[in-house]
Protein backbone atom coordinates (compact mmCIF):
# COMPACT_ATOMS: atom_id res chain seq x y z
CA UNK A 1 0.00 0.00 0.00
CA UNK A 2 1.62 3.25 -1.01
CA UNK A 3 2.26 5.89 1.83
CA UNK A 4 -0.44 8.70 1.87
CA UNK A 5 0.90 12.30 0.92
CA UNK A 6 0.08 14.31 4.10
CA UNK A 7 0.63 17.67 2.82
CA UNK A 8 -1.84 20.54 3.07
CA UNK A 9 -4.56 20.75 1.16
CA UNK A 10 -6.57 23.99 1.58
CA UNK A 11 -10.66 23.28 0.38
CA UNK A 12 -11.54 26.51 -2.03
CA UNK A 13 -15.10 25.17 -2.93
CA UNK A 14 -16.15 21.48 -3.47
CA UNK A 15 -14.28 20.95 -6.46
CA UNK A 16 -11.09 22.81 -5.58
CA UNK A 17 -8.59 22.32 -3.02
CA UNK A 18 -5.04 24.38 -2.83
CA UNK A 19 -2.19 23.41 -1.85
CA UNK A 20 -0.38 26.82 0.11
CA UNK A 21 2.73 28.30 -1.48
CA UNK A 22 3.80 28.35 1.76
CA UNK A 23 4.10 24.32 1.67
CA UNK A 24 7.79 23.75 -0.06
CA UNK A 25 10.69 27.07 0.76
CA UNK A 26 10.87 28.28 -3.18
CA UNK A 27 6.94 27.64 -4.24
CA UNK A 28 6.50 30.66 -6.72
CA UNK A 29 2.92 30.30 -6.76
CA UNK A 30 0.25 27.62 -4.99
CA UNK A 31 -0.98 24.13 -6.06
CA UNK A 32 -4.59 24.01 -7.46
CA UNK A 33 -6.26 20.54 -7.94
CA UNK A 34 -9.45 20.07 -9.64
CA UNK A 35 -11.61 17.03 -7.39
CA UNK A 36 -14.34 16.50 -4.98
CA UNK A 37 -14.02 14.95 -1.36
CA UNK A 38 -13.81 10.98 -2.85
CA UNK A 39 -11.51 11.84 -5.46
CA UNK A 40 -9.51 13.25 -3.04
CA UNK A 41 -8.82 10.05 -1.28
CA UNK A 42 -7.39 8.61 -4.11
CA UNK A 43 -5.09 11.56 -5.25
CA UNK A 44 -3.19 11.39 -1.91
CA UNK A 45 -2.67 7.33 -2.56
CA UNK A 46 0.46 8.35 -4.94
CA UNK A 47 2.25 11.46 -3.89
CA UNK A 48 0.72 13.32 -7.18
CA UNK A 49 0.01 16.29 -5.11
CA UNK A 50 4.07 16.56 -4.21
CA UNK A 51 4.55 17.14 -8.19
CA UNK A 52 1.99 19.63 -8.24
CA UNK A 53 4.20 21.18 -5.61
CA UNK A 54 7.31 20.32 -7.65
CA UNK A 55 5.82 22.38 -10.73
CA UNK A 56 4.85 25.96 -8.86
CA UNK A 57 8.96 25.82 -8.80
CA UNK A 58 9.12 26.48 -12.32
CA UNK A 59 10.97 29.81 -13.36
CA UNK A 60 7.76 32.16 -14.85
CA UNK A 61 5.16 30.16 -13.69
CA UNK A 62 2.00 32.01 -13.46
CA UNK A 63 -1.34 31.75 -11.40
CA UNK A 64 -0.56 28.38 -9.76
CA UNK A 65 0.47 24.72 -10.86
CA UNK A 66 -2.74 23.38 -11.88
CA UNK A 67 -4.45 19.26 -11.77
CA UNK A 68 -7.23 17.97 -12.89
CA UNK A 69 -8.85 15.37 -11.13
CA UNK A 70 -7.74 11.85 -13.24
CA UNK A 71 -4.11 13.31 -11.83
CA UNK A 72 -1.66 10.65 -11.13
CA UNK A 73 1.93 9.91 -10.40
CA UNK A 74 3.63 10.66 -13.68
CA UNK A 75 7.67 11.85 -14.79
CA UNK A 76 8.28 15.51 -13.07
CA UNK A 77 4.83 16.64 -13.62
CA UNK A 78 1.78 14.66 -12.50
CA UNK A 79 -0.29 13.36 -15.38
CA UNK A 80 -3.57 15.39 -15.40
CA UNK A 81 -0.91 18.88 -14.68
CA UNK A 82 -1.13 21.97 -15.89
CA UNK A 83 1.13 24.67 -15.90
CA UNK A 84 1.58 28.02 -17.89
CA UNK A 85 5.09 30.21 -17.76
CA UNK A 86 5.32 33.78 -18.88
CA UNK A 87 8.02 33.90 -21.88
CA UNK A 88 8.88 37.04 -21.85
CA UNK A 89 9.81 37.09 -17.93
CA UNK A 90 12.09 34.00 -18.30
CA UNK A 91 9.50 31.35 -18.45
CA UNK A 92 10.29 27.57 -19.04
CA UNK A 93 9.27 24.87 -21.21
CA UNK A 94 10.01 21.46 -19.58
CA UNK A 95 9.74 18.12 -21.28
CA UNK A 96 8.14 16.66 -18.31
CA UNK A 97 5.58 18.93 -18.72
CA UNK A 98 4.52 17.95 -22.11
CA UNK A 99 5.13 13.47 -21.67
CA UNK A 100 6.91 10.94 -23.01
CA UNK A 101 3.77 10.57 -26.05
CA UNK A 102 3.76 13.49 -27.04
CA UNK A 103 0.34 14.33 -28.77
CA UNK A 104 -1.05 11.36 -27.14
CA UNK A 105 -4.86 12.37 -28.05
CA UNK A 106 -8.07 11.10 -29.28
CA UNK A 107 -10.31 11.50 -32.06
CA UNK A 108 -13.94 10.80 -32.22
CA UNK A 109 -16.42 10.07 -35.44
CA UNK A 110 -19.85 9.74 -35.71
CA UNK A 111 -22.11 7.29 -38.12
CA UNK A 112 -25.93 7.54 -39.10
CA UNK A 113 -25.90 4.28 -37.58
CA UNK A 114 -28.19 3.14 -34.56
CA UNK A 115 -26.84 0.55 -32.54
CA UNK A 116 -30.11 -1.66 -32.99
CA UNK A 117 -29.43 -1.80 -37.38
CA UNK A 118 -25.70 -3.10 -36.48
CA UNK A 119 -25.48 -4.93 -33.52
CA UNK A 120 -25.17 -8.18 -34.85
CA UNK A 121 -21.86 -6.71 -37.01
CA UNK A 122 -19.93 -5.73 -34.01
CA UNK A 123 -18.07 -8.64 -33.79
CA UNK A 124 -17.25 -8.84 -37.26
CA UNK A 125 -16.41 -4.75 -36.92
CA UNK A 126 -13.78 -5.55 -34.51
CA UNK A 127 -12.23 -8.40 -35.81
CA UNK A 128 -11.80 -6.87 -39.10
CA UNK A 129 -10.47 -3.85 -37.27
CA UNK A 130 -8.18 -5.59 -35.27
CA UNK A 131 -6.88 -7.63 -38.30
CA UNK A 132 -6.39 -4.05 -40.53
CA UNK A 133 -5.34 -2.33 -38.12
CA UNK A 134 -1.81 -2.78 -36.65
CA UNK A 135 -1.27 -2.43 -32.72
CA UNK A 136 0.81 -3.68 -29.82
CA UNK A 137 4.31 -2.69 -29.28
CA UNK A 138 6.92 -1.90 -32.33
CA UNK A 139 3.60 -2.27 -34.45
CA UNK A 140 4.40 -1.37 -38.12
CA UNK A 141 1.85 -0.16 -41.06
CA UNK A 142 1.32 -0.80 -44.33
CA UNK A 143 1.25 2.71 -44.59
CA UNK A 144 5.36 3.14 -45.55
CA UNK A 145 7.27 6.59 -45.68
CA UNK A 146 10.43 7.19 -47.21
CA UNK A 147 12.64 9.26 -44.81
CA UNK A 148 12.13 12.16 -47.34
CA UNK A 149 8.14 12.10 -46.56
CA UNK A 150 8.76 11.76 -43.26
CA UNK A 151 10.63 14.79 -43.00
CA UNK A 152 7.41 15.97 -45.00
CA UNK A 153 4.75 14.54 -42.25
CA UNK A 154 6.95 15.92 -39.13
CA UNK A 155 5.83 19.82 -40.98
CA UNK A 156 2.39 19.20 -42.69
CA UNK A 157 0.81 17.00 -40.22
CA UNK A 158 -2.44 15.60 -41.08
CA UNK A 159 -2.45 17.53 -44.22
CA UNK A 160 0.25 15.07 -45.26
CA UNK A 161 -2.09 12.67 -44.61
CA UNK A 162 -4.83 14.21 -46.32
CA UNK A 163 -2.71 14.97 -49.27
CA UNK A 164 -2.38 11.56 -49.77
CA UNK A 165 -5.66 10.26 -50.59
CA UNK A 166 -6.24 9.07 -46.65
CA UNK A 167 -9.19 11.89 -45.64
CA UNK A 168 -10.83 15.10 -47.03
CA UNK A 169 -9.89 18.67 -46.39
CA UNK A 170 -13.15 18.70 -44.11
CA UNK A 171 -10.85 15.89 -41.51
CA UNK A 172 -8.70 19.18 -41.12
CA UNK A 173 -10.99 21.94 -39.94
CA UNK A 174 -12.13 19.61 -37.24
CA UNK A 175 -8.86 18.54 -35.65
CA UNK A 176 -6.76 20.87 -33.46
CA UNK A 177 -4.59 23.31 -34.99
CA UNK A 178 -6.10 22.32 -38.17
CA UNK A 179 -3.85 18.81 -38.24
CA UNK A 180 -0.22 20.90 -37.98
CA UNK A 181 1.38 22.99 -35.61
CA UNK A 182 3.39 25.69 -36.74
CA UNK A 183 7.16 26.00 -36.26
CA UNK A 184 7.98 22.73 -36.86
CA UNK A 185 11.46 21.98 -37.60
CA UNK A 186 12.62 18.42 -38.72
CA UNK A 187 16.65 19.10 -38.08
CA UNK A 188 15.66 19.35 -34.12
CA UNK A 189 14.75 15.77 -34.38
CA UNK A 190 17.82 12.88 -33.83
CA UNK A 191 18.22 10.16 -36.20
CA UNK A 192 17.80 7.47 -33.99
CA UNK A 193 14.03 9.47 -33.67
CA UNK A 194 13.56 9.47 -37.21
CA UNK A 195 14.42 5.44 -36.99
CA UNK A 196 12.02 4.73 -34.60
CA UNK A 197 8.72 6.61 -36.34
CA UNK A 198 9.55 5.47 -39.91
CA UNK A 199 7.72 2.14 -40.44
CA UNK A 200 4.61 3.38 -37.62
CA UNK A 201 2.50 5.78 -39.64
CA UNK A 202 -0.96 4.24 -39.32
CA UNK A 203 -0.61 2.10 -36.38
CA UNK A 204 -2.38 2.06 -33.04
CA UNK A 205 0.55 0.78 -30.10
CA UNK A 206 0.39 -0.30 -27.18
CA UNK A 207 -0.66 0.82 -23.55
CA UNK A 208 -3.89 2.40 -22.62
CA UNK A 209 -4.25 3.12 -27.00
CA UNK A 210 -7.31 1.80 -28.36
CA UNK A 211 -9.58 1.99 -31.25
CA UNK A 212 -13.33 1.38 -29.59
CA UNK A 213 -16.86 1.36 -31.26
CA UNK A 214 -19.54 3.11 -29.01
CA UNK A 215 -22.80 3.72 -28.54
CA UNK A 216 -24.53 6.75 -26.89
CA UNK A 217 -26.26 6.24 -24.06
CA UNK A 218 -27.22 9.93 -22.47
CA UNK A 219 -27.62 13.05 -23.50
CA UNK A 220 -26.82 15.41 -21.46
CA UNK A 221 -27.34 18.74 -23.30
CA UNK A 222 -29.70 18.32 -26.35
CA UNK A 223 -29.27 21.88 -28.01
CA UNK A 224 -25.37 20.79 -28.25
CA UNK A 225 -26.43 17.48 -29.30
CA UNK A 226 -28.40 18.67 -32.29
CA UNK A 227 -25.75 21.23 -33.13
CA UNK A 228 -22.95 17.98 -33.22
CA UNK A 229 -25.40 15.25 -35.11
CA UNK A 230 -25.79 12.97 -32.34
CA UNK A 231 -28.38 10.77 -30.93
CA UNK A 232 -29.22 8.51 -28.54
CA UNK A 233 -28.66 4.95 -29.55
CA UNK A 234 -26.18 6.33 -32.32
CA UNK A 235 -22.45 4.40 -33.12
CA UNK A 236 -19.45 6.40 -32.57
CA UNK A 237 -15.92 5.78 -32.96
CA UNK A 238 -13.44 6.43 -30.65
CA UNK A 239 -9.53 6.60 -32.02
CA UNK A 240 -6.67 7.27 -28.78
CA UNK A 241 -3.06 6.92 -29.87
CA UNK A 242 -0.04 9.16 -29.99
CA UNK A 243 3.39 9.77 -31.89
CA UNK A 244 4.26 6.36 -31.25
CA UNK A 245 8.28 5.91 -31.02
CA UNK A 246 9.10 9.06 -32.37
CA UNK A 247 7.84 11.04 -29.71
CA UNK A 248 9.34 9.13 -27.00
CA UNK A 249 12.79 9.13 -28.81
CA UNK A 250 12.34 12.76 -28.85
CA UNK A 251 11.16 13.36 -24.86
CA UNK A 252 14.32 11.13 -24.32
CA UNK A 253 16.55 12.92 -26.21
CA UNK A 254 15.75 16.19 -24.97
CA UNK A 255 15.02 15.51 -21.40
CA UNK A 256 18.73 14.01 -20.90
CA UNK A 257 20.07 17.00 -22.67
CA UNK A 258 17.57 19.73 -20.69
CA UNK A 259 19.58 18.68 -17.44
CA UNK A 260 22.86 19.90 -17.96
CA UNK A 261 21.56 23.76 -18.78
CA UNK A 262 19.89 23.93 -15.28
CA UNK A 263 23.46 25.02 -14.31
CA UNK A 264 23.90 27.45 -17.55
CA UNK A 265 20.62 29.20 -16.62
CA UNK A 266 20.41 28.61 -12.82
CA UNK A 267 17.74 27.05 -12.89
CA UNK A 268 16.82 25.69 -9.16
CA UNK A 269 14.29 22.52 -9.23
CA UNK A 270 13.33 20.06 -6.37
CA UNK A 271 13.42 16.76 -8.91
CA UNK A 272 15.57 17.10 -11.72
CA UNK A 273 12.98 15.15 -13.71
CA UNK A 274 11.41 18.65 -14.39
CA UNK A 275 14.54 19.86 -16.53
CA UNK A 276 13.97 23.09 -18.26
CA UNK A 277 15.08 25.92 -20.29
CA UNK A 278 13.95 29.40 -20.98
CA UNK A 279 11.28 29.18 -23.95
CA UNK A 280 13.49 32.15 -25.82
CA UNK A 281 16.95 29.58 -24.82
CA UNK A 282 18.33 27.97 -28.31
CA UNK A 283 17.78 24.95 -25.87
CA UNK A 284 13.85 25.90 -25.09
CA UNK A 285 13.20 26.60 -29.03
CA UNK A 286 14.77 23.38 -30.32
CA UNK A 287 13.07 21.24 -28.34
CA UNK A 288 9.50 23.00 -28.80
CA UNK A 289 10.67 22.97 -32.68
CA UNK A 290 11.21 18.82 -32.30
CA UNK A 291 7.83 18.75 -29.79
CA UNK A 292 6.09 20.32 -32.64
CA UNK A 293 7.33 17.58 -35.17
CA UNK A 294 6.53 14.89 -32.76
CA UNK A 295 2.74 16.38 -32.27
CA UNK A 296 2.62 16.76 -36.18
CA UNK A 297 3.25 13.18 -36.93
CA UNK A 298 0.39 12.23 -34.38
CA UNK A 299 -1.72 14.17 -36.45
CA UNK A 300 -0.72 12.26 -39.02
CA UNK A 301 -0.85 9.14 -37.50
CA UNK A 302 -4.25 9.84 -36.28
CA UNK A 303 -5.46 10.65 -39.36
CA UNK A 304 -4.34 7.34 -41.32
CA UNK A 305 -6.19 5.59 -38.43
CA UNK A 306 -9.36 6.95 -39.21
CA UNK A 307 -8.94 6.29 -42.67
CA UNK A 308 -8.17 2.71 -42.53
CA UNK A 309 -11.29 2.42 -40.04
CA UNK A 310 -13.28 3.88 -42.23
CA UNK A 311 -12.32 1.35 -45.37
CA UNK A 312 -12.56 -1.48 -42.52
CA UNK A 313 -16.18 0.06 -42.39
CA UNK A 314 -16.83 0.06 -46.13
CA UNK A 315 -15.43 -4.26 -46.59
CA UNK A 316 -18.19 -4.75 -43.72
CA UNK A 317 -20.91 -2.85 -44.73
CA UNK A 318 -20.18 -2.67 -48.43
CA UNK A 319 -20.92 0.94 -48.83
CA UNK A 320 -18.73 4.00 -48.95
CA UNK A 321 -17.81 5.90 -45.93
CA UNK A 322 -19.56 8.98 -46.97
CA UNK A 323 -22.73 7.30 -47.04
CA UNK A 324 -22.47 5.96 -43.67
CA UNK A 325 -22.21 9.43 -42.37
CA UNK A 326 -18.32 8.37 -40.68
CA UNK A 327 -17.50 12.07 -40.32
CA UNK A 328 -15.20 13.36 -37.72
CA UNK A 329 -16.42 14.99 -34.58
CA UNK A 330 -12.84 16.56 -33.52
CA UNK A 331 -9.48 15.64 -32.87
CA UNK A 332 -7.71 16.63 -29.59
CA UNK A 333 -3.86 16.55 -27.98
CA UNK A 334 -3.53 15.80 -24.49
CA UNK A 335 0.27 15.88 -24.26
CA UNK A 336 1.40 18.91 -25.59
CA UNK A 337 2.93 22.37 -25.05
CA UNK A 338 1.27 25.50 -26.45
CA UNK A 339 1.96 29.17 -26.81
CA UNK A 340 -1.23 30.29 -26.12
CA UNK A 341 -2.37 34.55 -25.56
CA UNK A 342 -4.30 34.81 -21.91
CA UNK A 343 -4.49 38.33 -19.27
CA UNK A 344 -3.02 37.50 -16.22
CA UNK A 345 -3.90 40.71 -13.78
CA UNK A 346 -5.33 42.72 -16.48
CA UNK A 347 -2.34 42.54 -18.97
CA UNK A 348 -2.39 40.34 -22.05
CA UNK A 349 1.10 37.81 -22.18
CA UNK A 350 1.91 34.99 -23.94
CA UNK A 351 2.37 32.09 -22.01
CA UNK A 352 3.95 28.36 -22.72
CA UNK A 353 0.85 25.91 -21.53
CA UNK A 354 2.10 22.67 -20.37
CA UNK A 355 -1.09 20.26 -20.63
CA UNK A 356 0.53 16.77 -19.82
CA UNK A 357 -2.64 14.13 -19.59
CA UNK A 358 -4.76 17.61 -19.87
CA UNK A 359 -7.16 18.31 -22.97
CA UNK A 360 -7.17 21.83 -24.80
CA UNK A 361 -10.97 23.42 -23.65
CA UNK A 362 -11.51 26.89 -25.08
CA UNK A 363 -15.17 27.73 -24.92
CA UNK A 364 -17.82 29.46 -27.81
CA UNK A 365 -16.09 32.48 -30.26
CA UNK A 366 -12.28 31.29 -29.37
CA UNK A 367 -10.24 32.42 -32.42
CA UNK A 368 -8.68 29.16 -32.60
CA UNK A 369 -12.14 27.53 -33.31
CA UNK A 370 -12.95 26.63 -36.69
CA UNK A 371 -16.25 28.37 -37.63
CA UNK A 372 -19.11 25.86 -36.83
CA UNK A 373 -17.66 25.39 -33.58
CA UNK A 374 -17.61 29.22 -32.70
CA UNK A 375 -21.11 28.94 -31.20
CA UNK A 376 -20.94 25.73 -29.70
CA UNK A 377 -17.36 26.00 -27.78
CA UNK A 378 -14.56 23.32 -28.48
CA UNK A 379 -15.51 19.49 -28.39
CA UNK A 380 -13.97 18.22 -26.11
CA UNK A 381 -13.11 14.09 -25.92
CA UNK A 382 -12.57 12.50 -22.38
CA UNK A 383 -12.12 8.33 -23.03
CA UNK A 384 -13.12 6.65 -19.85
CA UNK A 385 -12.03 2.86 -19.21
CA UNK A 386 -13.12 -0.31 -21.42
CA UNK A 387 -15.95 -1.29 -19.38
CA UNK A 388 -17.57 2.37 -18.78
CA UNK A 389 -17.98 5.10 -20.42
CA UNK A 390 -16.58 8.08 -22.71
CA UNK A 391 -17.47 11.06 -23.00
CA UNK A 392 -18.07 14.22 -25.18
CA UNK A 393 -17.75 17.40 -23.44
CA UNK A 394 -17.16 21.28 -24.53
CA UNK A 395 -14.74 23.91 -23.50
CA UNK A 396 -15.88 26.93 -21.49
CA UNK A 397 -15.09 30.67 -21.43
CA UNK A 398 -14.71 29.76 -17.36
CA UNK A 399 -11.55 27.10 -18.18
CA UNK A 400 -10.23 29.62 -20.48
CA UNK A 401 -10.35 32.18 -16.98
CA UNK A 402 -9.31 29.55 -14.62
CA UNK A 403 -7.20 26.63 -16.26
CA UNK A 404 -5.22 27.96 -19.20
CA UNK A 405 -8.65 26.60 -21.36
CA UNK A 406 -7.47 23.10 -20.04
CA UNK A 407 -9.90 20.21 -18.88
CA UNK A 408 -9.07 16.98 -18.25
CA UNK A 409 -8.36 13.96 -20.15
CA UNK A 410 -8.98 10.95 -18.98
CA UNK A 411 -10.24 8.51 -16.13
CA UNK A 412 -6.71 8.51 -14.55
CA UNK A 413 -4.77 5.56 -13.15
CA UNK A 414 -5.41 4.03 -9.50
CA UNK A 415 -2.88 1.26 -9.99
CA UNK A 416 -0.13 0.96 -12.07
CA UNK A 417 0.43 -1.74 -15.00
CA UNK A 418 2.37 -3.85 -12.28
CA UNK A 419 0.29 -3.50 -9.60
CA UNK A 420 -2.74 -4.36 -11.75
CA UNK A 421 -1.19 -7.40 -13.59
CA UNK A 422 -0.87 -8.99 -9.80
CA UNK A 423 -4.36 -8.07 -8.76
CA UNK A 424 -6.77 -8.82 -11.80
CA UNK A 425 -7.56 -12.47 -12.96
CA UNK A 426 -7.64 -12.24 -16.91
CA UNK A 427 -10.45 -14.74 -17.45
CA UNK A 428 -12.59 -12.85 -14.80
CA UNK A 429 -12.19 -9.85 -16.22
CA UNK A 430 -12.76 -11.02 -19.69
CA UNK A 431 -16.01 -12.97 -18.43
CA UNK A 432 -16.93 -9.47 -16.64
CA UNK A 433 -16.52 -7.55 -20.19
CA UNK A 434 -18.44 -10.17 -21.88
CA UNK A 435 -21.38 -10.07 -19.17
CA UNK A 436 -21.63 -6.28 -20.56
CA UNK A 437 -21.76 -7.34 -23.82
CA UNK A 438 -18.36 -5.68 -24.79
CA UNK A 439 -16.33 -7.80 -26.95
CA UNK A 440 -12.36 -6.96 -26.80
CA UNK A 441 -9.08 -8.21 -28.76
CA UNK A 442 -5.74 -6.98 -27.99
CA UNK A 443 -2.12 -7.91 -29.04
CA UNK A 444 -1.65 -9.97 -25.65
CA UNK A 445 -3.78 -10.50 -22.86
CA UNK A 446 -1.12 -8.94 -20.08
CA UNK A 447 -2.78 -5.58 -21.86
CA UNK A 448 -5.86 -6.51 -21.26
CA UNK A 449 -5.16 -6.72 -17.47
CA UNK A 450 -2.78 -3.45 -17.56
CA UNK A 451 -6.13 -1.66 -19.03
CA UNK A 452 -9.13 -3.68 -16.90
CA UNK A 453 -11.48 -1.04 -15.13
CA UNK A 454 -10.13 -2.00 -11.85
CA UNK A 455 -7.08 0.26 -12.62
CA UNK A 456 -8.75 3.03 -13.47
CA UNK A 457 -10.92 5.88 -11.45
CA UNK A 458 -14.32 6.14 -12.50
CA UNK A 459 -14.63 8.28 -15.55
CA UNK A 460 -18.01 9.63 -14.62
CA UNK A 461 -16.82 11.15 -11.51
CA UNK A 462 -13.41 12.75 -12.87
CA UNK A 463 -16.07 14.33 -15.51
CA UNK A 464 -18.80 15.49 -12.77
CA UNK A 465 -15.73 17.73 -11.19
CA UNK A 466 -15.01 19.35 -14.42
CA UNK A 467 -18.59 19.63 -15.39
CA UNK A 468 -19.91 21.34 -12.12
CA UNK A 469 -16.59 22.97 -11.67
CA UNK A 470 -17.37 24.66 -15.09
CA UNK A 471 -14.32 23.99 -17.01
CA UNK A 472 -16.18 22.02 -19.11
CA UNK A 473 -19.63 21.13 -20.23
CA UNK A 474 -20.96 17.46 -20.61
CA UNK A 475 -23.00 17.12 -24.22
CA UNK A 476 -22.57 13.22 -24.20
CA UNK A 477 -21.69 9.95 -22.86
CA UNK A 478 -20.74 6.70 -24.61
CA UNK A 479 -20.52 3.49 -23.62
CA UNK A 480 -18.06 0.29 -25.21
CA UNK A 481 -19.44 -2.14 -27.70
CA UNK A 482 -16.14 -3.58 -29.26
CA UNK A 483 -12.09 -2.22 -28.39
CA UNK A 484 -9.25 -3.23 -29.72
CA UNK A 485 -6.13 -2.73 -27.47
CA UNK A 486 -2.65 -2.19 -28.30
Amino acid sequence: MAEIWQGPLEKIDDYRFRIPKTYKPGMRVPGIIYADEKLLKDIRQDKAPEQVANVAFLPGIVNASLAMPDIHWGYGFSIGGVAATDIENGGVISPAGVGFDINCGVRLLKTNFQYEEIKDKIKALVYALFSDIPSGVGSKGDIKVSEREEREILVKGARWAVEKGYGIEEDLECTEEYGAIQGADPLAVSQRAYERGKAQSGTLGSGNHFLEIQVIDQIYDQKLSDAFGLTLGQITIMIHSGSRGLGYQICDDYTRSMIHYLQKYNINIPDRQLACAPVNSPEGKAYLSAMKCAANYAWANRQCLMYLTRKVFEKVFGMQWQKMGMSLIYDVAHNIAKIERYTIDGKEKTLCVHRKGATRAFGPGHPALPQRYKNTGQPVIIPGDMGRNSYLLVGTKKAEEETFGSTCHGAGRVKSRTAATRSINVEALLKELESKDIIVKASGRGTIVEEAPQAYKDVNEVVNVVHNAGISKRVCRMRPLGVIKG
